[in-house]
């Protein structure tokens, strides 16, 4: 028996919703209708191997409609990954391999983190186009090392959302062919038929963006399917395969809203194992003959793998340079100690920390030859092009600065992508503000734990006269306040030479670097402290009692404010220290010594001063402390008339040090 059959779909089918039934919890109208195309993908003509869920050459798996993931676990299971019948047995339990979404780096297999509708679509994207510029930096004529396909599966709500719209454009002007689009076109969503929110032919609309299109009747057809995802291989366009499918197929329910996420129930669950002639009562049953024909696809699978091994050692002896090129990219070292390399850290001029961002990233440009990234259409004020580096296009996919258009969202997603990828390290880059378009995939670069870097340039009221639209007020709290993302927001070159160190340093989470769109002056006394996340720049101490009288402490371009502010508060008989915070989160995972080194408890007169938000900054300021910052929008006009107006000045600096103590 082939693994191509009708009793591997009804095993996918009732796997998932016997999963979603036993957690009470769930979603069973994707799997039943989806898993023909499920198991025509997966079993004929998807290139993975179960054994080795990391093999560098597999072709990727996307589930964008990540509320199908009982289907994906199903998937996992019968083909031979790590993910056992008591895990589906575990759907959506407490410390399960099979959440209620699937996640990366929990579930074996599992490519990416989707989270919510049409993020996976531009995932995918990401992926493709990793593949293409792998393959023309290391494929040679006589041996191609990457050479592998991206496949998504996708529902009408997917293509509903912006962020796919955004992606798939993207995709038809970049002629990614080795990206495939399933999409499981069933008419339903939660609310009912998509007739009352989504009556577009989907199909013209990809047509206009440049991909080829086909569309399958009967998405019960696995022949047809086949010969469609065979036909897509052979254009030079993504191409999206539209197949009609009975969402909940075979259940009383079907075609219906019903069925969509909600468990089937008991007597449903009867009534549709009857239809589809599932003749057993043993619960998450897996016949000896699905059982076989997986262990006999397994032997091709390993197969796949092993034809790949031995082009690998082909390619060793052939081009052993780019083979270590290859392996030192795959694994994430950086070819240099940045903390110790002295060129980074050669800085002068006071100059906007996107203008030293800059300076930064052509310097690395050249001694990390992964970087791999690109803005939303605002190089030219980012500052986020490497200089020595070609654009990528379809033309030269060997090209590493990259052009996303004003699609914030989707290059945002695509990043994560290509950081999950594995073999390059991502930065993003755009104004501070339109990081609020970002936000959903900055969530999930920071649930996942990747490396992306952000740039975002403009980072307060200093915008100007571009007015309060533009003008980030509460976006750091916004962005300190999610977890395991790190935000470094420099007041000087040498603390953006720190932020960066510290970015392609992190192995384990996204990194934001906050930029001015003014001139900063360099301070003499930051440097690489800056890596601690807080550190004193100047101390005075007050003989009576051996401490300070006050500790002022900032970011970015405030800290110039305190560090001003500091010899006129002595004039007055006031000693204060002076403490540029560039990253709070770096600085709370500093052991307690060394946070108290710098902040002392025993002085409770603190002024925190940042051009944004108060919130957050009371978690060091204290009872006894005062902040100064931005509680309401800002306003148009010259960024020296709105520092004034706003109290961002010396001057109230010292008032309300004063005040304090």
């Amino acid at each position: 028996m082939t693994i191509l059959s009708e009793n591997t779909v009804n095993t996918l089918r009732f796997l998932s919703a016997e999963a979603v039934q036993k957690a009470n919890s769930g979603h069973p109208g994707l799997p039943l209708g989806a898993a023909p195309m499920a198991t025509a993908l997966w079993g004929g003509v998807m290139k993975h191997n179960p054994k080795n869920s990391k093999w560098a050459n597999r072709d990727r798996f996307v589930l964008s409609a990540g509320h199908g993931s009982s289907l994906l676990y199903s998937l996992l299971h019968v083909f031979g990954y790590d993910v056992s019948i008591d895990d589906l047995k575990n759907f959506r339990q407490w410390g399960s391999k099979t959440p209620g979404h699937p996640e990366y780096a929990h579930t074996d297999g599992v490519e990416i983190t989707t989270g919510p509708l049409g993020q996976g679509v531009a995932n995918a994207v990401g992926f493709a186009w990793a593949e293409s510029h792998l393959a023309a930096k290391f494929n040679k004529p006589d041996i191609k090392i990457v050479d592998h396909y991206t496949y998504a599966l996708c529902g009408d709500g997917c293509l509903q959302e912006g962020v796919a719209a955004e992606a798939v454009s993207l995709a038809g002007t970049l002629a990614l062919n080795k990206l495939i689009l399933l999409y499981d076109s069933n008419d339903i969503t939660i609310e009912g038929s998509t007739d009352i929110s989504f009556t577009e032919n989907v199909g013209k609309r990809f047509e206009a963006y440049g991909w080829d299109v086909q569309k399958i009747e009967d998405g019960n057809d696995l022949a047809q399917i086949l010969a469609a995802i065979e036909k897509a291989k052979l254009t030079d366009k993504p191409s999206l395969i539209e197949i009609k499918t009975t969402i909940g197929y075979g259940s009383p329910k079907q075609g219906t809203s019903g069925v969509h996420g909600s468990p089937l129930g008991a007597e449903a669950l009867a009534a549709t194992k009857a239809k589809l002639n599932w003749n057993t009562d043993e619960e998450f049953h897996v016949p000896d003959q699905v059982a076989e024909a997986a262990k006999e696809w397994q032997k091709t699978a390993q197969a796949w793998e092993d034809d790949w091994n031995k082009l690998v050692a082909a390619y060793k002896a052939a081009y052993p340079t780019l083979w270590q090129e290859w392996e030192i990219w795959q694994s994430g070292r950086l070819p240099v100690d940045l903390e110790k390399w002295d060129e980074l850290w050669q800085c002068d001029g006071n100059i906007a920390t996107r203008a030293s961002s800059e300076i930064m990233l052509n310097r690395l440009s050249k001694v990390v030859p992964n970087l791999f990234g690109g803005s939303a259409d605002l190089a030219p004020s980012t500052l986020s092009m490497m200089k020595d580096r070609k654009s990528y296009s379809k033309e030269a996919p060997d090209g590493s600065n990259l052009h996303f258009g004003i699609r914030e969202h989707a290059m945002t997603a695509i990043a994560n992508a290509f950081a999950a990828y594995g073999g390059l390290r991502p930065y993003v880059a755009g104004f501070f503000v339109f990081c609020d378009y970002m936000k959903p995939s900055m969530r999930l670069s920071a649930l996942m734990g990747l490396p992306v870097i952000y740039i975002l340039t403009h980072d307060s009221i200093g915008v100007g006269e571009d007015g309060p639209t533009h003008q980030p007020i509460e976006q750091l709290a916004s962005l300190r306040s999610i977890p395991n993302f790190t935000v470094f927001r420099p007041c000087d070159t040498k603390e953006t030479a720190a932020a960066w160190a510290y970015a392609l340093n992190k192995t384990d989470g996204p990194t934001a670097l906050i930029l001015s769109r003014q001139n900063l002056p360099l301070l003499p006394e930051t440097g690489k402290s800056a890596l601690k996340g807080a550190y004193i720049l100047k101390d005075e101490t007050n003989p009576a009692t051996g401490k300070p009288d006050i500790l002022l402490m900032a970011s970015g371009s405030e800290v110039e404010l305190i560090y001003k502010a500091q010899p006129i508060l002595k004039e007055a008989g006031i000693h204060a220290r002076v403490i540029s915070m560039p990253s709070l989160e770096v600085f709370d995972t500093l052991p307690y010594p060394e946070q108290e080194e710098i902040l002392p408890k025993a002085v409770r007169a603190r002024l925190a001063v940042e051009a944004g938000s108060p919130f957050g900054w009371h978690k060091y300021t204290g009872l006894d402390g005062d902040v100064i910052g931005i509680d309401h929008f800002g306003a148009s006009a010259p960024a020296a008339v709105l520092f004034g107006e706003l109290g961002l000045t010396v001057e109230n600096v010292v008032n309300r040090a004063k005040a304090l103590v």
